[in-house]
């Protein structure tokens, strides 16, 4: 049956219920019909977007994930029961917003809702909770979660690959209709009580991928974020999606994406560069793709967990009483903890199989050691699924035959549901909890657990514990899980290799308690300083700055179904047309010309770096014509470039970035000696500082006349890649100050010598004054961040240009810059170049033919 749903939800709240606490405002009115779509219903829609700023100040965050965190219960009246589910992480996340953000949440009940009661049911979540649902028909649920989302993605995302029907099934396009109309029932739920100039959306995990092409249909200039809680896989598994750019592209459509690890966005900027040709690029710290003119911002943040609620269940009576009778029930025992769902991906098979291995090579852990596994009910269904219960029943039975006896249990299954203060018992009993999931997006069972292993007083008291010792824990997890990087004190294990993990587990039970002391302590202030409020609070602050510029950039939208994108432009950047400049370079007498070299006069990437003799032959007709003064502006070394353009006898050059000038080659080399002194410290430490913050494993070490960033013991991928970054960022911010920036094997290192090329076009435009000359022509080129310089500075020096000057900075690329024109390769460069050079000669030869009598 098909659900019923309504045009405007604040015509339902009109009847004396709360608003959404806004200024009144028209919405959108949308058909929500349940069925199959196409892959895109709404082609001919218009694009909503508004210029005008609402002035209603309070921020309000849209929520969207696949179910809502309530808890649905039918009382015995046949009336509904709703309730926070307290352990859903999209209302744990609310903590990290502020009490000024205001959240509205859409989502799927996890009961299901008969059509006659929807309407009802509706009104109330949003009048009580401010939860608006999103009714499906169980048909298209089970084909769109069940299916797509369970059959397709997740097993992919997972690493599992479709070899043979029995694994996942083929692709069914049936499934990927179902998942694209579910998906659009989500926008238009959304387009019911969205303010697309005023709200941010922040939608969650692989089942809405989607989501994010309709709602930037319908309002291009919508302020989206985008996290997946999910693995991403590497290039060489994703591709073999069938739809693989469809979603690609989908999540493009987002302002920001977030990832739980490093890993997980690089495999997901790899499949942009592999599959879609956009590469990314890192400024200040910060990860983005440039989109057709956007830049889509990439957030690397591992999700935290609610410390408060877990601190709470822990002082529940039931929870000591628990605690109190686990003591009782191992005593004498030493326990290993595993808590997981039953599922193909877990490996509580590995887990077993590893404690089988550990009982048989050492005989002296017989009796004493108990492994307890907790088994959650899988979240899918099928055939692996019961194949992994079989699995673990019969593991676990052989296990305990073997070396069980009167008053000894190996392996202790609990499969059956558990309270929360039941599981938190186990928690803090267990002396070492293990997680071997062959692949888990995240995974936060140990962080839940080093929580409930600081315990409290009475907790301590029930235990035995002195409550000023310090408290301990040790953790063996699986380097195939999220959370791994950022728990530096476990012992990461391989879970396919059962010896490795065998011996992982006696290790952490022969560590030294001063050393589980230390572990603990190291792990613990990690975790309760990065909880699921800083997460989110993170996200927040990250998604209004991708959005800032929204409302000044041109936008417009194009192609069609999930083809769709928005072109977005700074009003002002545009192609140099050639036509133009040369018109401009006829009529002016007096020019400045400054080019950079790498990148610029010849191809980044080339076999060959010295320049063409096209390229000397076009510099040596432009020095020739006395109206104009032309310099190369290079980064590299002076004796390189004298040797480069030796021919070229009029032209001036700067080396290093403006250090050394020569104004011909007759010319002597000046420098640029500032007077010393370490004031620069104080702009290159913050820099460092915020680098240091983003990279584990990193440190600043400050010396003397120097500071140098250290990233030897970084991820090595992110920290040459922040390394990078950071060596443009110091070039950039130090441009004006007495030092150089200098990158060497996992180190970057400032100290005092060079100046910017800012300095050059400075000096080339005042020598020119002093002169009594007053350039009306100005042409700066160049490619990356250190030519900025000196975009800035001639489009700032009025005060040395004629008041009619014609000013033509110009940078290789679309790219964010400060030029306002672009040229798109080297070989255009050259094209206007020999425009203006052909412009010289034609001028020269006019002059000098004889006047007509």
């Amino acid at each position: 049956m098909v659900s019923r749903s309504y045009s405007n939800l604040l015509d339902l709240t009109s009847c004396g219920s709360p608003t959404f606490s806004r200024e009144k405002k028209r919405l959108p009115r949308v058909a929500t019909v349940a069925g199959v779509l196409s892959e895109l219903d709404d082609e001919t829609s218009n694009s909503v977007c508004s210029d005008t700023p609402s002035s209603v100040s309070q921020e309000r965050m849209i929520i969207v994930g696949n179910q809502l965190p309530l808890k649905a219960h039918r009382k015995d009246n046949g009336t509904w029961e709703f309730t926070w589910d307290e352990d859903s992480l999209l209302l744990q996340l609310k903590d990290g917003l502020g009490d000024d953000v205001e959240t509205i949440y859409i989502g799927c009940l996890k009961e299901e809702i008969e059509p006659s009661e929807q309407d009802d049911v509706a009104l109330y979540l949003l009048d009580t909770f401010k939860c608006v649902p999103t009714f499906l028909p169980p048909e298209l649920f089970s084909k769109f979660y069940h299916g797509f989302c369970k059959q397709h993605l997740w097993p992919l995302f997972h690493y599992m690959l479709p070899l043979s029907p029995d694994l996942g099934g083929r692709f069914d396009r049936s499934l990927w209709q179902a998942y694209l109309s579910v998906n659009k029932i989500f926008a238009d739920k959304v387009m019911e009580v969205i303010s697309p100039d005023d709200d941010f959306v922040w939608v969650h995990d692989y089942h809405l991928m989607v989501l994010p092409t309709f709602l930037r249909k319908r309002f291009n200039r919508v302020r989206l974020g985008f996290f997946l809680h999910s693995p991403f896989p590497s290039s060489e598994i994703y591709r073999t999606l069938p739809v693989r750019d469809e979603l690609l592209r989908a999540l493009l459509n987002s302002d920001l994406i977030g990832f739980h690890t490093f890993d997980y966005a690089r495999h997901f900027l790899s499949c942009c560069s592999r599959m879609l040709g956009i590469s990314y690029q890192s400024k200040r710290g910060y990860i983005g793709l440039e989109y057709y003119g956007r830049t889509v911002s990439i957030k690397i943040l591992p999700v935290g967990i609610h410390i408060g609620q877990l601190q709470s269940v822990m002082s529940h009576p039931e929870t000591e009483s628990k605690v109190a009778e686990l003591k009782k029930q191992f005593r004498d025992q030493t326990v290993l903890l595993g808590v997981d769902d039953m599922d193909i991906f877990k490996g509580i098979s590995l887990k077993l199989l590893a404690m089988e291995q550990l009982l048989l090579q050492h005989p002296d852990k017989r009796g004493r050691v108990v492994l307890v596994q907790i088994a959650n009910p899988a979240r899918g269904r099928g055939k692996d699924v019961q194949e992994v219960q079989s699995e673990t029943y019969a593991t676990m039975k052989r296990i305990n035959n073997a070396f069980g006896r009167p008053g000894y249990t190996p392996v202790v299954l609990i499969d059956t549901p558990l309270q929360s203060y039941e599981r938190i018992a186990y928690y803090v009993i267990a002396e070492c909890c293990l997680v071997t999931a062959v692949r888990d997006g995240m995974n936060l069972i140990p962080y839940e657990y080093i929580i409930c292993r600081q315990g409290n007083e009475k907790i301590d008291e029930i235990l035995g514990t002195d409550p000023l010792t310090q408290k301990k824990s040790m953790l063996v997890v699986s380097e195939f899980i999220g959370c791994s990087p950022s728990l530096s004190g476990a012992i990461r294990v391989n879970p396919w290799n059962i010896d490795s993990v065998a011996e992982a587990m006696d290790s952490a039970l022969m560590v030294p308690e001063a050393e589980k002391q230390m572990r603990h302590e190291k792990h613990y202030r990690y975790v309760s300083t990065h909880d699921v409020a800083y997460w989110a609070r993170s996200f927040l602050q990250d998604l209004e700055r991708a959005c800032r510029d929204h409302l000044r950039r041109r936008c417009w939208g194009i192609g069609f179904g999930l083809g769709f994108r928005v072109i977005a432009l700074d009003p002002n950047f545009r192609k140099l047309s050639v036509e133009h400049i040369v018109s401009a370079y006829k009529r002016t007498k007096h020019r400045a010309i400054l080019l950079d070299y790498d990148g610029t006069m010849v191809q980044p990437g080339s076999m060959s770096l010295t320049p063409n003799a096209e390229a000397v032959s076009i510099l040596n007709i432009l020095c020739r014509d006395t109206k104009n003064c032309v310099f190369i502006v290079s980064g590299r070394e002076r004796k390189t470039l004298t040797e480069w353009f030796s021919s070229c006898e009029r032209m001036g050059i700067a080396a290093e970035h403006g250090y050394f000038v020569r104004t011909n080659r007759n010319a002597e080399w000046d420098t640029c000696i500032p007077v010393p002194d370490f004031e620069w410290k104080q702009i290159a430490e913050p820099v460092m500082q915020l680098y240091m913050e983003t990279t584990d494993g990193s440190n600043i070490e400050a010396k003397e006349s120097a500071l140098v960033w250290n990233y030897e013991y970084a991820d090595r991928d992110f920290g040459s890649c922040q390394a990078k970054e950071l060596f443009d960022h110091l070039e950039s911010v130090l441009a004006n100050e007495p030092v150089s920036v200098k990158s060497s094997p996992n180190i970057v290192e400032v100290k005092p010598q060079g100046v910017s090329k800012g300095i050059v076009a400075e000096r080339l435009l005042l020598t020119m004054q002093q002169k009594g000359v007053f350039p009306d022509f100005v042409l700066c080129i160049g490619d990356d961040r250190s030519d900025e310089d000196m975009f800035g500075v001639i489009m700032n020096a009025k005060a040395t240009l004629s008041p009619v000057a014609e000013v033509f900075p110009c940078t290789v690329g679309q790219k964010p810059s400060k030029a306002k024109y672009y040229l798109e390769d080297t070989s255009e460069i050259l094209r206007m170049l020999q425009g203006l050079a052909n412009a010289s000669e034609h001028s020269t030869r006019t002059s000098l033919q004889p006047a007509s009598h």
